[in-house]
Parts: C-alpha cells; sequence; structure tokens
C-alpha cells in the first residue's frame, strides 16, 4: 500500500514537472516568446540609433541655419545653392562641363 502511494506521488510530481517544462518552453512568456522579443527589441534599438543620429544632424541644420555657429553663413550658403542668389555688386558664372554628353 505504501508503494502504491508513493508511485501515485511519484507520477503526480513528475506530472507536475512535465506541464511547468512545457509551460517553461512553449507556453507564454516562454523560452521561444522571449527570443522572439529580444530580437524585435534589438531592431527596434538599432532604429532609434539610427533616427537619433538624423535628429542630431537635423537639429545641427538647425542651429547653423538660426546663425548660432556660422553667423550667417549657413543662410547664405543655401540661398547661393538652392536659389541661386547672388549679393549686390557680383557676378555670378555657371560652368557647364559638356564631357558627360559627349563621351559614349
Amino acid at each position: 500500500m505504501r508503494n502504491r502511494h508513493l508511485a501515485l506521488v511519484a507520477l503526480i510530481l513528475l506530472g507536475l514537472l512535465a506541464w511547468l517544462q512545457y509551460r517553461l518552453w512553449f507556453g507564454i512568456g516562454g523560452k521561444q516568446e522571449v527570443a522572439a522579443l529580444a530580437t524585435q527589441l534589438e531592431a527596434q534599438e538599432e532604429k532609434n540609433r539610427l533616427l537619433k543620429q538624423r535628429n542630431d544632424a537635423l537639429a545641427a541644420e538647425v542651429d547653423d541655419l538660426k546663425g548660432l555657429t556660422s553667423g550667417g553663413a549657413a543662410i547664405e550658403e543655401r540661398a547661393r545653392d538652392e536659389f541661386g542668389l547672388i549679393k549686390p555688386g557680383e557676378t555670378f558664372y555657371r560652368v557647364v562641363d559638356d564631357r558627360e554628353k559627349r563621351e559614349p
């Protein structure tokens, strides 16, 4: 009788251990889900790093345009490049390179 109770308790404990192992490996919050979330986290951290670099570059450009670092030189450069503006008394020359069109 005692061996039967001992075997029953061992069987129950073995079943409980199997159930807990199943939940650990395949259940909600199991190893597979944790690994997938870790991969997602790494991808999101990389996106955040790239976006931070972009934001830092844009902030530096804003500072340049506000004249905080270069005294307005960035605004002048942008006006010349994008809009073709010139100062009074300056002569504008455009150099066109035709070699690209002639060479096959």
